[in-house]
């Protein structure tokens, strides 16, 4: 079994702060990258961010500059630092991570069960 808890989302004012995490627990042999991704109503779940193994990073157009993905792998933990907020940031957000539970298993992803963000004067 993996479980990964998510936190840290919230109502935020316009030009406010926010940081998510995303702690993955159980039977985890390896962690290859990690990532976030939103869901306003309405739409389809889109890739916010992504980090890979070795710490590469990428990140939509619509949050490059604001956001920053970091992980810690002694935690199994994934973080998004969203600064600047605005109202198009507000959507549940979903981590994922691709990682193998046993040394000869295949690596898939295993998300997340989703934090509201809501930015709002």
């Amino acid at each position: 079994q993996v479980q990964l808890v998510e936190s840290g989302g919230g109502l935020v004012q316009p030009g406010g702060s926010l940081t998510l995490s995303c702690a993955a627990s159980g039977s985890i042999f390896s962690i290859s990258a990690m990532g976030w991704y939103r869901q306003a109503p309405g739409k389809q779940r889109d890739l916010v961010a992504r980090i890979t193994s070795d710490g590469n990073t990428n990140y939509a157009d619509s949050v490059k500059g604001r956001f920053t993905i970091s992980r810690d792998n002694a935690k199994n933990t994934v973080y998004l630092q969203m600064n600047s907020l605005k109202p198009e940031d507000t959507a549940v957000y979903y981590c994922v991570l691709n990682l193998k539970r046993f040394s000869l298993s295949n690596f898939r992803d295993y998300w997340g069960q989703g934090t509201q963000v809501t930015v709002s004067s």
